[in-house]
């Protein structure tokens, strides 16, 4: 080993040594690191509480760095003309030589393709390139292991990484900027998984503000601020799921979806526990889909995650990204689908986060008119900036690739189609055309969609869409939106305020049910009862209806029971499912102990009967969005309150096509002898009679019907049948003469996504008969017993 020490003294560039010292060097790669120049080998290195500096070559020399001044070591040696593979030699006065690696001799980790397509908009996996990634080389004196940083800062004068790995030192360790990309980088070895870090920005005002990481994939518990470096460990076992899921089309397959508040469910169980409990808990219940209220990370939970600051980090509160893959690994081997509320539509204003990001507005549009959202006090997006556009359709597919999520329901886009949403007049600003709608976010709604749909198969993507924009759900080569689905607000709007009306005023409202019907084949619908439904006073959905405790539950079960037969997809809010009585709480979980009511019980056990007669009987989902799936019966029964229609799926409706034929009675008085016309003769028995719903409410659930030659409803038969006040019923053909109607199928599991059931038992198709009073449940009900008589 050659030692190096008589060699003239560097010749550095005192300005760039002074704007290092001062945390403004934003290039500082040209300073530190190795560099070959006309005197030779160049290595340059901070130090400052070093006494003394020296590099072993991957030659096996050794050099001597002399002290330059505050900190900065550095040689210049003719005897070497490339750069060379080296580890410092540093010693501090306490008896130990310290070998270290620079992260200064480092190539970028991005290339100029890379950096090319983030300014142009195009990175489609954006997160492979910024943020942080552990990173390991092979080089001549071994392997190196690291964090590499990469962030997008354009008007920031200069940026440090900090950390665990430097004692938050804001000086030690500045990232480069890369051409003019605005992008800044830096790899670090040593610092590994597991490390909170920031970093430090010094914006276009010259202020350093410490800002988290808006790539970050794990960040710390709020209010602490920090992101932390990581990497996947989980091994995915969802194969059979995700193969279903790229054959099937689940828009025309059956989609039943329980809407989860992750904090509040069961409080305290977190991802790991929910892979348990709630996964146990929906496919007993036989819903195909979970929607989860945002996971991405936000520092106020009583925003319930619609303010987000970690778009790319599943919230800490609840545990790792890898825990929450193991969640949404095992509701898929369960066979249950995930959906994932998402916020496109703005941000939050903690100034750590997304917020004015290099000192200026960055993430957001810098004009108010446009970049402020006056009614949730919010920011939003710059939509018409390529690396923000980029970064919210990476973000998208993110979700959907990296933890195998199959569908994202976009929160809030009638906010982010019209520009004078929540604005008065002189408060927004028109579009090139002089009209209200930001052309900017359709162009990325549909781009969203469109990269979405093409990069990952199987998948759904969700409109919260309030207005009558047309085309929500059309294909974008059709002028659409191209989203999947569009929430009917329209209908949820119209049958809450018809169920919170006294039946002996409900007639007047009549309406209120019908025109539903008028347009619900102009979208592909998802009828929500959301959390949005139950909190800020306006009650549970139990609560949303007139009359005594058991008129209340009945009017429950009808209504539920009126939501799964009405065309379109249904979702359901955490806790409607068992007759939550009071409002949603996000500081709270749900009132499992109602399960040990018999009233209560009952209405959880409908929701599972109703799942699983609507998977068993494609008549139910199968022509959602098609007005032959539809015939109205009796749509003028306003003196009664009563509504009913045929339901059918594919086929000769005459012969063959599944059919269920529903009647809802919303009003305070039996309906006798009730005729409804039917579509052919035949057999027919009473699948669902809803109105189990105490001791001495008769059900005729079981009841099997013959068909008369009496046309009626436009209808060549028809069949006579009784409908109790306060109640839906669906009568449905036998297939078979001979066939027993006690033993219709009740679907329990989960379909696959070609839309055909996976039946998993058999049993009399019931919603709680009158002789199974009592129920005692463990485990917040996801497991039941039946017991004859009244409760001890």
């Amino acid at each position: 080993m050659t030692t190096t020490s008589d060699q003239p003294a560097p010749q550095l560039d005192d300005g760039a040594i002074t704007a290092f010292l001062q945390g403004r060097n934003g290039s500082p790669h040209d300073l530190l690191g190795h560099h070959v120049g006309p005197g030779g080998l160049t290595i340059t290195v901070f130090r400052p509480m070093a006494t003394s500096v020296a590099a072993r070559l991957d030659t096996g020399d050794r050099v001597e760095l002399q002290h330059v001044r505050d900190g900065i070591w550095s040689m210049t040696s003719p005897d070497f003309e490339r750069t060379h593979d080296y580890r410092l030699l540093v010693e501090y006065g306490d008896g130990v030589t310290h070998e270290q690696d620079d992260p200064y001799r480092f190539a970028p980790t991005l290339g100029e393709i890379d950096r090319h397509l983030v300014n142009e908009g195009r990175h489609e996996q954006l997160w492979s390139v910024l943020g942080s990634h552990v990173r390991r080389y092979r080089g001549p004196l071994g392997e190196v292991w690291g964090t590499s940083f990469a962030l997008w800062a354009p008007r920031a004068k200069a940026v440090h990484v900090i950390g665990d790995f430097n004692g938050w030192d804001r000086v030690s360790h500045p990232m480069r900027a890369l051409g003019t990309s605005g992008i800044w980088e830096l790899f670090l070895p040593g610092a590994s998984e597991g490390m909170n870090y920031q970093f430090a920005v010094r914006g276009g005002d010259d202020v350093v503000r410490l800002k988290t990481d808006p790539m970050a994939r794990y960040t710390e518990v709020a209010p602490k601020q920090a992101a932390i470096v990581t990497e996947s460990h989980h091994e995915w076992h969802d194969d059979e799921w995700m193969q279903r899921r790229t054959q099937g089309n689940p828009h025309v397959g059956p989609m039943s979806t329980y809407e989860v508040h992750i904090g509040s469910w069961r409080q305290g169980l977190g991802y790991a526990g929910l892979a348990e409990h709630l996964v146990n808990y929906v496919r007993d219940l036989g819903f195909t889909h979970v929607e989860f209220l945002p996971v991405m990370e936000h520092p106020y939970v009583p925003s319930w995650g619609y303010h987000v600051t970690g778009y790319y980090a599943p919230s800490s509160r609840w545990g790792t990204p890898d825990d929450f893959r193991y969640l949404v690994d095992r509701l898929h081997q369960a066979g249950i689908g995930v959906i994932l509320d998402w916020v496109p539509g703005h941000f939050a204003t903690d100034e750590w986060a997304l917020a004015r990001f290099d000192g200026e507005a960055l993430y957001e549009h810098p004009d108010k008119r446009l970049g402020w959202h006056p009614e949730w006090g919010s920011n939003i997006f710059d939509y018409g900036r390529p690396e923000v556009r980029n970064f919210l359709v990476a973000n998208a597919l993110y979700w959907l690739e990296e933890f195998h999520i199959d569908g994202l329901r976009v929160d809030g886009v009638a906010s982010m189609l019209y520009l004078d949403y929540a604005r008065n007049a002189g408060e927004w600003v028109p579009n090139e055309f002089g009209g209200r709608e930001n052309l900017e976010a359709v162009r990325l709604l549909k781009e969203i969609n469109g990269t979405a749909y093409r990069r990952v198969g199987g998948i759904v993507t969700v409109a919260e869409e309030s207005t009558s924009w047309p085309g929500v759900t059309r294909p974008t080569n059709h002028d659409g939106l191209g989203f999947g689905f569009k929430w009917n607000m329209g209908w949820m709007n119209d049958s809450l305020k018809y169920l919170g009306q006294d039946p002996i005023y409900r007639k007047h409202h009549h309406g209120a049910l019908t025109f539903s019907l008028m347009y619900a084949f102009d979208e592909n619908f998802v009828l929500p009862i959301s959390h949005d439904e139950v909190v800020h006073g306006k009650g549970s959905l139990l609560r949303k209806s007139r009359g005594s405790r058991d008129e209340q539950i009945a009017t429950l079960r009808a209504f539920l029971a009126y939501l799964w037969c009405h065309p379109g997809k249904q979702l359901l809010f955490m806790g409607c499912e068992f007759g939550q009585e009071s409002e949603w709480s996000e500081g709270r979980s749900l009132d499992w102990w109602l399960l040990d009511q018999p009233l209560h019980y009952r209405v959880h056990n409908l929701v599972k009967d109703l799942n699983g007669l609507y998977l068993s009987n494609e008549a139910l989902w199968a022509l959602d969005a098609d007005p032959a799936g539809f015939t109205w019966l009796e749509a003028d029964d306003a003196a009664h309150n009563t509504f009913s229609w045929l339901r059918f799926g594919r086929g000769d409706r005459a012969t063959d096509a599944p059919v269920v034929a529903c009647v809802m009675n919303f009003g305070g008085e039996t309906q006798e002898g009730y005729r409804i016309g039917v579509p052919r003769g035949g057999r027919w028995t009473v699948a669902l009679d809803t109105a189990g719903y105490h001791p001495g409410a008769p059900s005729a659930t079981g009841v099997v019907l013959e068909a008369s030659d009496t046309p009626w409803h436009g209808q060549p038969c028809s069949v006579m049948v009784t409908v109790p006040r306060l109640s839906t019923v669906w009568v449905v053909p036998v297939a078979d003469a001979d066939e027993d109607a006690a033993h219709a199928t009740v679907v329990v599991g989960a379909p696959d996504l070609q839309g055909d059931p996976v039946v998993r038992a058999a049993h009399p198709g019931s919603s709680a008969p009158a002789e199974a009073t009592g129920i005692r449940t463990t485990d917040g009900g996801s497991e039941a017993t039946a017991t004859t008589g009244e409760r001890a």
